[in-house]
């Protein structure tokens, strides 16, 4: 199924219903009121719904951008940590052979894990899984601290293998920091009062003819749940419909594989 048509499909009965519900509630309210009440108190409602809608909006707006930055920071530092691997898998090459096994052995099952166990622990804040996946970078520590170089190549190798590494460490910790990352409670729950506080202002807007006042408070009940949905899926990136790619981890994979065949057949 194309990406866009699965986000599409998620985002639509969520729109959908929260407009029916709004007309729903919309029906309610104008049977229990009467619409000289409405007609009377129409200007005030009127600068009343103008002025809390205005900091509604700039709430949703600072929100937007803060969870759109956070979901583009967990983008870059999973690019960068998947450069990382694929150059410190190169760079040790150069090291003795014991080492290189193990250092490459090592990445090639971080990688693997990341791909199959890690983007699911991100999602559901599963430490366990975490701390088992980040062993095998603990593996990597442990071959590079135990490398004994047998030259001077080998010996600025070395120093470049620990740069890198050290690298990589920063890159796994920028990661899993984003993907804890979330909205404070407080805030979500302003959010989702702010939203019913504005829908609910609509209701006591006097309009004549009620198909016009059910399709303006569906259009503005369907715009806030569009932006709410977009706001609970980007604040964790690494699950929901626009979940950061693993596909810079897959590539990663790759090279290791091609860096492999190409050492095997230059020895």
């Amino acid at each position: 199924m194309p990406y866009w048509l699965k986000t599409t499909l998620g985002l639509m009965p969520i729109v959908i219903g929260v407009s029916i519900v709004a007309v729903i509630l919309l029906v309610v309210v104008r049977q229990a009121v009467p619409p000289e009440a409405l007609q009377a108190s129409s200007d005030a409602v009127g600068n009343y719904l103008q002025t809390v809608g205005g900091i509604y909006a700039v709430l949703l707006a600072f929100i937007v951008y803060v969870v759109w930055g956070q979901f583009n920071d967990a983008r870059t530092y999973v690019e960068r940590e998947a450069t990382a691997l694929v150059d410190l898998h190169r760079t040790a090459s150069g090291l003795p052979k014991l080492t290189r096994v193990e250092i490459q052995q090592a990445l090639r099952l971080y990688v693997d894990q990341v791909i199959d166990l890690e983007w699911r622990a991100m999602a559901h804040h599963d430490e366990d899984t975490l701390e088992q996946v980040g062993a095998h970078l603990d593996r990597v520590w442990v071959a590079i601290h135990g490398c004994r170089p047998l030259n001077e190549c080998q010996h600025a190798i070395y120093s470049e293998v620990l740069s890198r590494y050290n690298d990589l460490s920063d890159m796994r910790t920028s990661r899993l920091s984003t993907s804890r990352a979330r909205i404070p409670f407080m805030m979500k729950a302003l959010l989702y009062l702010g939203a019913a506080i504005v829908i609910g202002s609509i209701y006591l807007m006097y309009v004549d003819k009620f198909w016009i006042h059910a399709a303006i408070t569906a259009a503005l009940a369907g715009a806030v749940a569009h932006i709410l949905f977009l706001i609970n899926d980007l604040d964790n990136a690494f699950a929901g419909h626009l979940q950061v790619s693993k596909a810079a981890f897959e590539r990663s994979r790759r090279a290791f594989d091609r860096a492999i065949h190409l050492v095997d057949a230059a020895a």
